[in-house]
């Protein structure tokens, strides 16, 4: 067994605990592999061990690993997203995670009709206020949610967080549970075109306790890879 095989055994099994620790299926949660600087030889060996969702933050290296990666993959872009780069990947991931200002929701739409497609977006909230995080205040997405969601081009299904680094990960759960209230506000709304179908949240640390808190998406590196360099 291989180092990546032996972490992901050990990462499945803890998102499948927290799951039902909670009563929820450990279906409802997908792993998001963030494999960010990590060579393709390793990535595909995480996809042969049935991890076909990938996640990384930039959108170079989802160009130059695509073409490379073997097996019916789904791109995640997880990280910031700029504008003029929108055009390199519309027709080439499965979600974009990181949806947090206007001018990207008009791009992303712009770019999306071009190609005749509808593009699944995730619109980042900075639950915590940390400034050195990106991402819409909670009292802001609604609004912006219901202004994108006229956008013809872009399908919001849901929302994504970052919450701050914790030695202790029992002290993300206010931002976890934050964003899941949110969601639940949202979709009192009704509004039309727009679903809170994902819920992005949760990284190496601190992804059991998201799961706790409803996440459906949990980003996880090096708690598969190991540590980067």
């Amino acid at each position: 067994m291989t180092l990546e095989e032996a972490n992901l055994s050990l990462v499945r099994t803890q998102i499948a605990d927290a799951a039902r620790r909670v009563s929820r299926s450990p279906e409802e949660v997908t792993l998001v592999a963030v494999t960010k600087t990590i060579p393709v030889d390793r990535i595909q060996r995480v996809v042969e061990a049935g991890v076909l969702d990938l996640g990384e933050n930039r959108v170079q290296e989802i160009m130059d690993k695509l073409p490379l990666i073997k097996g019916p993959v789904r791109w995640h872009l997880i990280g910031s997203l700029q504008t003029n780069k929108v055009k390199y990947i519309i027709d080439k991931v499965f979600l974009i995670h990181s949806l947090d200002r206007w001018p990207l929701a008009e791009e992303i739409d712009r770019r999306a009709r071009q190609h005749g497609l509808q593009c699944r977006v995730l619109v980042q909230v900075n639950i915590s206020g940390e400034e050195s995080k990106h991402g819409l205040a909670p009292r802001e997405a609604v609004e912006f949610i219901q202004q994108a969601a006229g956008l013809p081009g872009i399908k919001i299904c849901g929302l994504m967080t970052m919450a701050p680094f914790e030695a202790e990960a029992e002290a993300t759960r206010p931002v976890f549970r934050g964003l899941r209230q949110l969601a639940e506000e949202i979709s009192a709304l009704n509004i039309p075109g727009v679903s809170m179908d994902f819920l992005s949240m949760g990284m190496s640390n601190d992804y059991q306790v998201a799961v706790e808190e409803g996440a459906t998406l949990v980003r996880v590196g090096s708690e598969i890879f190991g540590k980067r360099g």
